[in-house]
């Protein structure tokens, strides 16, 4: 029995996109100037921030407008270089 296909993406379209890593004063900015350099104009009322409950982590959810697989590949490469990113949904 075959493995099931992902579901195809068609683009462009709207990418929800949610960064968790380690919380800080900067992760917001940094996370943020990675994303505007892949995906420029994501609008601040698509962008939430959220802290776990002890405060050790933070998540960031957006919405960005993705043109295509490589966009997103390289958005996640330079995301998970910057070192202050644990995980990419």
């Amino acid at each position: 029995m075959s493995e099931p296909k992902a579901p195809k993406i068609e683009f462009p379209c709207d990418y929800a996109i949610k960064v968790i890593g380690d919380s800080a004063p900067d992760f917001r900015e940094v996370v943020l100037g990675i994303i505007e350099q892949h995906a420029p104009g994501v609008c601040e009322a698509d962008i939430t921030v959220n802290d776990s409950s002890r405060g050790r982590f933070c998540s960031i959810r957006l919405t960005i407008a993705a043109t295509g697989e490589p966009q997103l590949k390289a958005l996640f490469e330079d995301l998970k270089a910057s070192g202050r990113v644990h995980m990419v949904l």
